[in-house]
């Protein structure tokens, strides 16, 4: 069974085809960097413009690059929500106006589900059940795991996420966009603890986060005692790395499990990956990141998801209703229904 996945909740255009018996077939995105970095954040209208220019491009492409045709596709997944309501409806539109067009069904998918699924795609993929640590965009959140459909809201950010508080320090130190990226680049120059920063929430006996604080906290070193841009960097992603690790380690504890995924864009860091790393293999537990290239928004992972809740027993729809959910708590999905 062959499942197109679209992605268009942001700023990346993401089309993939993933086949039941062969795996991912075919993977395109399309980053919007050069178009906001004037703006030096995502416009949203300019993102959905981008996206309905793009989207058919990709697909054509997709298929060209897998050797396939439209009428080979048995399913259309594509990204519902959360993100920009412009930007999801592109996705949504095309994904059901295809499907309808092919008779085939259409499978609303959760982002923030293609994410924490992605790592499954891998030939090292982790079994149910484990410990999910959500880290993109706006996200960050602990999630336990026990099959598709079925997860449980551990801890979650109570203001800025870890995405989000890297973006914003970097303009605050006037780093060009995207300020995640460069500030971690940064930080590779300098030399975390010759600035000292505090680790919000570290101790606070939940597994909930705040970054917020952090960010504060530069710009108040930042407007009394500028220190150098590089050890600043060091510091500020040493103090995210090391708040994400310790509650990390006590969602594994608190909920029993052993195995530890990682998903989203701050999961490609790779100082936060080192940590995790060590730390886990100390204990003897695992941890499950998606392939680089997968931890961005992109189709594969909408298509995989599409196709594991399929398997799974949900039968999609063929009303060819568009609908998006710029908002949908990911704690509130359900397990497909045969």
């Amino acid at each position: 069974m062959i499942v197109l996945g679209l992605e268009s909740s942001c700023d990346e255009t993401g089309v993939a085809l993933y086949d039941t018996s062969r795996g991912l077939l075919a993977h395109r995105v399309h980053s919007q960097i050069d178009l906001h970095a004037a703006y030096g954040g995502v416009v949203p209208e300019l993102a959905s413009r981008d996206h309905v220019r793009r989207l058919p491009v990709l697909i054509r492409d997709a298929l060209a690059d897998a050797g396939l045709a439209l009428a080979q596709i048995a399913a259309v997944a594509y990204t519902a929500g959360p993100g920009l309501a412009g930007a999801l409806l592109v996705a949504a539109g095309t994904g059901e106006a295809l499907a309808a067009a092919l008779d085939v069904p259409a499978l609303p998918i959760h982002h923030l589900e293609g994410h924490l699924l992605s790592p499954l795609l891998g030939a090292d993929a982790p079994a149910f059940p484990f410990v999910a640590l959500l880290v993109s965009g706006g996200h960050t959140q602990l999630m336990r795991v026990d099959g598709v459909g079925r997860y449980a809201l551990l801890g979650e950010s109570v203001d800025d996420a870890a995405g989000e508080a890297f973006d914003k320090t970097a303009k605050l130190m006037g780093l060009p966009y995207p300020g995640g990226p460069a500030l971690a680049a940064l930080a590779d120059q300098g030399v975390a603890g010759r600035v000292k920063l505090p680790r919000p929430m570290r101790h606070s006996g939940d597994l909930n986060f705040s970054f917020s604080g952090l960010k504060t906290a530069v710009m108040t070193l930042l407007r009394d005692a500028p220190p150098a841009p590089a050890d600043l960097a060091a510091e500020f992603q040493a103090a995210v790395v090391d708040v994400l690790a310790t509650k990390s380690l006590a969602a594994l504890k608190q909920t029993g499990l052993q195995r530890l995924v990682v998903a989203g864009g701050v999961g490609a860091n790779r100082v936060l990956r080192a940590r995790l790393d060590t730390v886990t293999a100390r204990r003897g537990q695992r941890v499950y990141y998606p392939e680089p290239a997968l931890c961005t928004d992109n189709g594969a992972m909408i298509a995989f998801a599409g196709a594991l809740r399929l398997q799974a027993g949900a039968r999609g729809s063929r009303a060819a209703r568009v609908a998006v959910k710029p908002r949908w708590p990911l704690d509130t999905l359900r397990a497909p229904e045969a």
